[in-house]
Protein backbone atom coordinates (compact mmCIF):
# COMPACT_ATOMS: atom_id res chain seq x y z
CA UNK A 1 0.00 0.00 0.00
CA UNK A 2 2.95 2.39 0.47
CA UNK A 3 3.38 2.76 -2.74
CA UNK A 4 -0.04 3.51 -3.91
CA UNK A 5 0.29 5.80 -1.08
CA UNK A 6 3.35 7.46 -2.71
CA UNK A 7 1.85 7.82 -5.85
CA UNK A 8 -1.55 9.69 -4.36
CA UNK A 9 1.04 12.30 -2.26
CA UNK A 10 2.78 12.83 -5.64
CA UNK A 11 -0.30 13.34 -7.54
CA UNK A 12 -2.56 15.10 -5.17
CA UNK A 13 0.08 17.56 -5.07
CA UNK A 14 -0.65 18.74 -8.59
CA UNK A 15 -4.41 18.78 -8.33
CA UNK A 16 -7.52 16.42 -7.61
CA UNK A 17 -8.46 14.56 -10.97
CA UNK A 18 -6.37 11.23 -10.89
CA UNK A 19 -7.25 7.67 -11.20
CA UNK A 20 -4.91 4.87 -10.03
CA UNK A 21 -4.30 2.19 -12.05
CA UNK A 22 -3.19 -0.48 -9.32
CA UNK A 23 -2.59 -3.95 -9.95
CA UNK A 24 -4.67 -6.96 -8.34
CA UNK A 25 -4.17 -10.11 -10.25
CA UNK A 26 -5.29 -7.99 -13.41
CA UNK A 27 -4.30 -8.44 -16.70
CA UNK A 28 -5.36 -7.62 -20.08
CA UNK A 29 -7.48 -10.19 -22.05
CA UNK A 30 -9.07 -12.96 -21.61
CA UNK A 31 -8.07 -16.06 -20.43
CA UNK A 32 -8.96 -19.82 -19.29
CA UNK A 33 -10.79 -19.72 -15.55
CA UNK A 34 -8.59 -20.50 -13.16
CA UNK A 35 -5.41 -18.75 -14.90
CA UNK A 36 -6.10 -15.42 -13.78
CA UNK A 37 -6.66 -14.96 -9.68
CA UNK A 38 -7.86 -11.85 -9.06
CA UNK A 39 -7.60 -10.10 -5.99
CA UNK A 40 -9.77 -6.64 -5.67
CA UNK A 41 -9.99 -6.71 -1.63
CA UNK A 42 -5.79 -5.23 -1.87
CA UNK A 43 -7.84 -2.65 -3.28
CA UNK A 44 -9.72 -1.83 0.15
CA UNK A 45 -6.34 -2.37 1.55
CA UNK A 46 -4.71 0.39 -0.25
CA UNK A 47 -7.92 2.41 0.03
CA UNK A 48 -7.12 2.09 3.94
CA UNK A 49 -3.76 2.82 4.19
CA UNK A 50 -4.16 5.47 2.34
CA UNK A 51 -6.77 7.01 4.26
CA UNK A 52 -5.50 6.41 7.39
CA UNK A 53 -2.04 8.37 6.14
CA UNK A 54 -3.79 11.62 5.14
CA UNK A 55 -6.40 11.63 8.24
CA UNK A 56 -2.90 12.05 10.18
CA UNK A 57 -2.81 15.21 7.97
CA UNK A 58 -6.08 16.03 8.63
CA UNK A 59 -8.27 14.66 5.36
CA UNK A 60 -10.85 13.04 6.62
CA UNK A 61 -11.84 10.27 3.50
CA UNK A 62 -12.41 6.79 3.84
CA UNK A 63 -11.88 6.00 -0.21
CA UNK A 64 -9.57 8.78 -0.80
CA UNK A 65 -8.74 6.80 -3.93
CA UNK A 66 -10.15 6.95 -7.65
CA UNK A 67 -9.40 3.00 -8.63
CA UNK A 68 -9.20 1.55 -12.59
CA UNK A 69 -9.57 -1.85 -12.87
CA UNK A 70 -7.40 -2.63 -16.31
CA UNK A 71 -7.95 -6.18 -17.45
CA UNK A 72 -11.79 -6.39 -16.39
CA UNK A 73 -12.52 -8.12 -19.57
CA UNK A 74 -13.37 -12.00 -18.42
CA UNK A 75 -14.27 -11.18 -14.26
CA UNK A 76 -17.12 -12.49 -12.22
CA UNK A 77 -19.72 -10.22 -11.29
CA UNK A 78 -18.55 -10.81 -8.02
CA UNK A 79 -14.68 -9.80 -8.77
CA UNK A 80 -16.53 -6.87 -9.97
CA UNK A 81 -18.40 -5.72 -7.40
CA UNK A 82 -15.85 -5.94 -4.77
CA UNK A 83 -13.25 -4.14 -6.67
CA UNK A 84 -16.20 -1.40 -6.91
CA UNK A 85 -17.02 -1.63 -3.07
CA UNK A 86 -12.87 -0.88 -2.80
CA UNK A 87 -13.13 2.39 -4.97
CA UNK A 88 -13.27 1.58 -8.70
CA UNK A 89 -14.40 4.12 -10.66
CA UNK A 90 -13.70 2.62 -14.62
CA UNK A 91 -12.99 -0.46 -15.67
CA UNK A 92 -11.53 -1.34 -18.98
CA UNK A 93 -13.65 -4.09 -20.67
CA UNK A 94 -11.72 -3.59 -24.70
CA UNK A 95 -11.67 -7.80 -24.88
CA UNK A 96 -15.30 -8.93 -23.85
CA UNK A 97 -16.61 -5.49 -26.04
CA UNK A 98 -14.30 -6.58 -29.04
CA UNK A 99 -16.02 -10.22 -29.43
CA UNK A 100 -19.05 -8.77 -28.52
CA UNK A 101 -19.50 -6.64 -31.29
CA UNK A 102 -17.75 -9.73 -33.94
CA UNK A 103 -20.07 -11.79 -32.32
CA UNK A 104 -22.88 -10.07 -33.55
CA UNK A 105 -21.67 -10.29 -37.20
CA UNK A 106 -20.58 -13.61 -36.67
CA UNK A 107 -24.24 -14.49 -35.67
CA UNK A 108 -25.36 -12.78 -38.48
CA UNK A 109 -22.85 -14.46 -41.70
CA UNK A 110 -24.04 -17.70 -39.88
CA UNK A 111 -27.92 -17.33 -39.99
CA UNK A 112 -27.74 -15.40 -43.74
CA UNK A 113 -24.78 -17.29 -44.95
CA UNK A 114 -27.04 -18.68 -48.00
CA UNK A 115 -27.80 -14.94 -48.52
CA UNK A 116 -24.29 -13.72 -49.29
CA UNK A 117 -22.98 -16.19 -51.84
CA UNK A 118 -23.47 -13.85 -54.29
CA UNK A 119 -25.20 -10.97 -55.53
CA UNK A 120 -28.69 -12.59 -56.53
CA UNK A 121 -30.27 -15.83 -56.01
CA UNK A 122 -31.39 -16.89 -52.45
CA UNK A 123 -33.39 -19.68 -50.97
CA UNK A 124 -36.58 -17.40 -51.55
CA UNK A 125 -35.35 -17.81 -55.38
CA UNK A 126 -33.09 -17.55 -58.25
CA UNK A 127 -33.86 -14.01 -59.06
CA UNK A 128 -33.88 -12.91 -55.64
CA UNK A 129 -31.17 -9.81 -54.77
CA UNK A 130 -29.36 -10.15 -51.71
CA UNK A 131 -28.16 -6.13 -51.42
CA UNK A 132 -30.21 -6.00 -48.08
CA UNK A 133 -27.89 -8.76 -46.50
CA UNK A 134 -24.66 -7.80 -47.53
CA UNK A 135 -24.70 -4.00 -47.41
CA UNK A 136 -22.12 -3.08 -44.30
CA UNK A 137 -24.61 -0.93 -43.02
CA UNK A 138 -27.27 -4.34 -42.17
CA UNK A 139 -24.66 -6.24 -40.85
CA UNK A 140 -21.83 -3.74 -38.92
CA UNK A 141 -25.63 -2.88 -37.13
CA UNK A 142 -25.69 -6.53 -35.75
CA UNK A 143 -22.23 -6.37 -34.40
CA UNK A 144 -23.56 -2.92 -32.88
CA UNK A 145 -26.76 -4.24 -31.16
CA UNK A 146 -24.59 -6.87 -29.30
CA UNK A 147 -21.80 -4.28 -28.48
CA UNK A 148 -24.53 -2.28 -27.34
CA UNK A 149 -26.12 -4.95 -24.79
CA UNK A 150 -22.76 -5.61 -23.46
CA UNK A 151 -21.88 -2.04 -22.91
CA UNK A 152 -25.04 -1.99 -20.87
CA UNK A 153 -24.18 -4.91 -18.83
CA UNK A 154 -20.63 -3.64 -17.67
CA UNK A 155 -22.79 -0.17 -16.75
CA UNK A 156 -25.22 -2.92 -14.79
CA UNK A 157 -21.96 -5.00 -13.04
CA UNK A 158 -19.99 -1.26 -12.39
CA UNK A 159 -23.42 0.53 -10.76
CA UNK A 160 -23.50 3.60 -13.05
CA UNK A 161 -26.75 2.50 -14.58
CA UNK A 162 -29.24 6.26 -13.96
CA UNK A 163 -26.29 7.87 -12.87
CA UNK A 164 -23.90 11.25 -13.65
Amino acid sequence: PEDIYEVYDALSKIGPGFSIAAAFGNVHGVYKPGNVKLRPEILGNHQKHVSEKIKAAGKDDEKPLFLVFHGGSGSTKEEIKTAVENGVVKMNVDTDTQFAYMAGIRDFMTKKKDYLKTQVGNPEGDDKPNKKFYDPRVWVREGEKTLTERVKEACKDLGNVDRL
